[in-house]
């Protein structure tokens, strides 16, 4: 059986407008993002991840083509109604230093507890078991101020998960975390998706936890001249790894994708 589509994108074109100029950093993007499963976006720095995921969840307008949430045009959701269809964590250092982690976990419940706000039992236990799957329920009364880089980045992982969205985007979330941690947040996002049927979509350098865990690996070109369509390589690990895709896409003058170890290695001079 076919997994449901989650997002869907047509001739997508991302980048930035101001001061009347605009700025094109990736033309003609047509892409599905599946329920059930983990995705992992991977690419260069400047080749467009932060926007591609800023646009997907309504961040960033499109500067062409069109954006469908579960079938439905992403213009079409009114904020509040959007809020419970994709949950979103961002590398941006946000202002909430001055709050509880516990309070911060819990404004992730805003968009089921209605008009006024008021938080349930239900919502309160929503909240702590999303503290515990991250492993942070010990700091839930701390300052978020307070916490390691890492600790920040599960606090705001936790809000993710206490908003019980069906799709969940990710900007680089195990950037700050060590091995063990890291390992642990994309076990988690994988049960996730597999047994709660969410889609979930991160944007990562860890190519090895990648290969590890992801269902689905979105391999996004750098597109200099902002123009020219490059499209974004989509497959299994194994499938790219078997048809030379992920030799082609990391391989340069110093570095080249070993299919047998599934590493990047220093290519040898002469080689």
């Amino acid at each position: 059986m076919e997994p449901a589509t989650a997002i869907r994108t047509h001739q997508l074109c991302i980048g930035y407008t101001g001061r009347g100029q605009r700025r094109v950093v990736h033309p003609g993007l047509d892409l599905q993002l599946f329920r059930g499963q983990v995705t992992a976006l991977l690419g260069s720095n400047g080749a467009g991840k932060s926007t591609l995921l800023k646009t997907l969840c309504g961040l960033l307008p499109p500067l062409e083509g069109d954006v469908f949430i579960e079938g439905r045009p992403l213009g079409d959701y009114p904020p509040g109604e959007l809020a419970g269809r994709i949950g979103v964590v961002l590398t941006e250092r946000t202002q909430a230093g001055g709050i509880s982690v516990y309070d911060l976990v819990a404004l992730g419940r805003y968009p089921h507890t209605g008009f006024f706000g008021t938080l349930r039992e239900q919502d309160h236990a929503i909240i702590r078991a999303a503290l515990e799957t991250v492993g942070i329920a010990d700091k839930a009364q701390r300052f978020v101020s307070e916490l390691s880089d890492g600790e920040r980045q599960k606090a705001f992982i936790a809000k993710v998960l206490a908003q019980e969205c069906p799709i969940i985007l990710l900007d680089e979330p195990t950037a700050f975390l060590d091995v063990t941690s890291r390992m642990e947040t994309m076990v988690t996002l994988r049960r996730l998706a597999h047994e709660e049927g969410k889609a979930v979509l991160l944007s990562t350098h860890d190519l090895d936890t990648a290969l590890q865990l992801a269902d689905m690996l979105w391999l996004q070109p750098a597109c200099p001249d902002g123009t020219t369509p490059r499209p974004v390589i989509c497959g299994t690990p194994d499938g790219l790894v078997a048809d030379g895709s992920l030799g082609r896409f990391f391989g340069n003058d110093t570095l080249r994708f070993d299919p047998v170890t599934r590493r990047l290695v220093p290519t040898r001079t002469g080689q």
